[in-house]
């Protein structure tokens, strides 16, 4: 991801803290948020501090056989002492890293996993696996009928 300097944070942002990039071939949603519960960007009033700023880049990818996969990414700018947050030009950028390379982790692992699975199949078609075709599960048959002679 290029760093856009003429941006505090790198990236430019709308007035809610969103931005939607196109990195790596993935269309990537970007969010600058502070951690507090407050409105008004102030100092906690117990400890004193601002809070820190959250930034979270996360995307979803759909497959064939409605398979999803995603990927995201999160980092945290802290204040420095009883100072706000000031902003930095690569957070997003490295939020942005870290979305992409857990959308690789996931996509390995989802292939490790596809890989372990084999389905059986004895042929009824119903996927139950019981053999005799009726999906009951029950393979004994009785006879329930008597001869008598007279």
């Amino acid at each position: 991801m290029d760093i856009d300097t003429t941006q505090p944070w790198g990236l430019a942002i709308d007035f809610a803290g969103r931005a939607t990039i196109t990195e790596a071939g993935h269309t990537v949603y970007v969010n600058v948020s502070d951690t507090s519960l407050n409105s008004i960007i102030a100092p906690d009033s117990i400890t004193g501090t601002y809070s820190p700023v959250n930034i979270t880049a996360q995307f979803t990818e759909s497959g064939t056989n409605n398979t999803v996969l995603r990927g995201t990414g999160r980092v945290s700018v802290m204040p420095v002492g009883t100072d706000p947050v000031v902003p930095d030009q690569t957070a997003i950028q490295r939020a942005v890293a870290a979305a992409l390379a857990d959308f690789v982790d996931n996509t390995a692992a989802y292939t490790a996993l596809c890989t372990k699975w084999t389905p059986t199949d004895d042929g009824s078609g119903d996927g139950s696996g019981s053999g005799d075709g009726d999906g009951s599960g029950d393979t004994s048959s009785t006879d329930n009928t008597s001869t008598t002679a007279a």
